[in-house]
């Protein structure tokens, strides 16, 4: 009966060790997404203030300095290409936002399988055991 309640506790354990390395490995993909999910809205935000200001900054150049439209033409020409740099270089960023968003929910997939696998390994080797416990007994059985 001790070897039954030691291997109990063993896989009692084994199990908890699972599910704590679950519930571990669901945490930091959440905190992985949830940084993830602050970064792309961050950069959005980012988009639409340069999108904003380079609308307005054009509207306020056309209005206030009609007259020096064709000075000015070149330096706006060089503002509006910063920002459809800079408009890149946010676009690449929220995409690899996205790409580290993909990896980690493929990181939390994989490590849930993981989980699965390890649960199944304890319930196979729970089986097992069971069973020689069993043949313990019917052998003793048999035997008085």
């Amino acid at each position: 009966m001790s070897v039954e309640r030691a291997g109990g506790e063993s896989l009692g354990a084994k199990v908890e060790e699972a599910e704590r390395r679950l519930k571990q490995l669901a945490d930091v993909a959440a905190e992985a997404e949830r940084r993830a999910e602050a970064e792309i809205k961050a950069l959005e935000a980012d988009l639409e203030r340069e999108r904003a200001n380079t609308g307005k900054v054009r509207e306020e150049l056309r209005l206030a300095h009609e007259e020096e439209l064709a000075r000015e033409h070149e330096g706006k020409e060089k503002a509006i290409a910063a920002a459809e740099q800079r408009l890149a270089e946010i676009e690449a960023e929220a995409e690899a936002a996205e790409r580290r968003i993909e990896e980690a929910t493929n990181r939390a997939a994989a490590a849930e399988q993981a989980v699965d696998d390890e649960r199944a390994r304890a319930r196979e080797s729970a089986a097992a055991w069971l069973r020689q416990q069993l043949d313990a007994i019917r052998r003793e059985a048999e035997g008085r």
